[in-house]
């Protein structure tokens, strides 16, 4: 029985400061990922595609450069203020759209001086011409100005918002040790294949009678998955993604592994090791393993 639950949630993500959330399921996200990168890049002679480079002072509004996902927030926040900016300009409410165009012109100036690699694509002209029409009260060409400049954050991103969600937004296991105090530290890597090794052990010894090598490997096993949740804590801070992963439900299904195997059991822990293998393997990869593996493949 594990003494102490960690949070872990998706992957886990020791002496590295990133935090990922990914609700999608793995599937769908990377088919949605790769054919959007796919049909939103111009194709060059060889059928290949290319991908737009981000620029490289984005990195520095992102953690873990930064404390908080400042440009991330600052996405958020001019959404709210265009809907807003939208919204009144069609009740003709003149107080209120001067307030959220103020805080919508505010924030979009602050792009440029953000990430100064952009500050062509901007068209700072249309946030000059919103300003001026709202001033006058000229809801119909607010209401125009606000699509133009609509369609111009659409086109941004299309060519960015996916890769900078990958790059910045996914976990970087790259740098990813294990804390074990028999072996020192071990790569993340390292550990990912001593857990597969493991399992495959468990049923190879369980389809040929060898029990004692199962219940060693089954041993083996939950030390490794502990040692994996310990090391979660720099990222989920919370309980509940470890709960998800690692918590009392995982714990029952180890404990009906190793009773199957003591049993000597062989069909009971290959269903047993299915099911462990389902509930806490796939399910973490689900959340970051492919994605991580995008990122690596597009940023290595």
């Amino acid at each position: 029985m594990w003494s102490k639950q960690r949070p872990l949630a998706d992957l886990p993500q020791a002496n590295t400061k990133h935090t990922t959330r990914q609700s999608v399921p793995v599937q769908l996200t990377v088919a949605l990922l790769v054919s959007f990168l796919a049909l939103s890049q111009p194709a060059v002679a060889n059928d290949e595609t290319t991908i737009e480079q981000l620029p490289d002072s984005l990195g520095q509004w992102y953690k873990p450069v930064n404390k908080r996902q400042v440009w991330l927030h600052t996405m958020f926040a001019l959404r709210r203020e265009m809907q807003a900016v939208d919204e009144y300009a069609a009740l003709r409410d003149l107080p209120r759209l001067k307030k959220w165009s103020d805080k919508f012109i505010q924030h979009f100036k602050q792009l440029p001086e953000m990430v100064p690699e952009w500050d062509d694509e901007l068209e700072l002209d249309e946030i000059a011409r919103l300003d001026t029409e709202v001033n006058q009260g000229d809801f119909k060409a607010v209401s125009q100005t606000l699509a133009r400049i609509s369609r111009n954050c659409r086109a941004c991103h299309r060519d960015y918002r996916a890769l900078a969600a990958v790059r910045y937004r996914t976990a970087d296991f790259s740098q990813v040790s294990i804390s074990d105090n028999e072996q020192g530290e071990i790569s993340y890597t390292d550990h990912m294949k001593a857990l597969s090794r493991n399992i495959n052990r468990i049923k190879i010894a369980s389809e040929d009678s060898r029990w004692k090598s199962a219940q060693q490997a089954a041993e083996a096993l939950e030390v490794q998955l502990e040692l994996l949740g310990k090391s979660c804590d720099n990222c989920h801070k919370d309980q509940p993604p470890y709960e998800r992963i690692l918590g009392r439900t995982s714990q029952q299904m180890l404990d009906e592994l190793a009773q199957a195997i003591h049993q000597h059991q062989p069909k009971l822990t290959a269903r047993r090791l299915g099911e462990t293998a389902v509930s806490i393997c796939a399910r973490c990869h689900s959340v970051h393993r492919s994605l991580s593996d995008i990122r690596h493949q597009l940023f290595p």
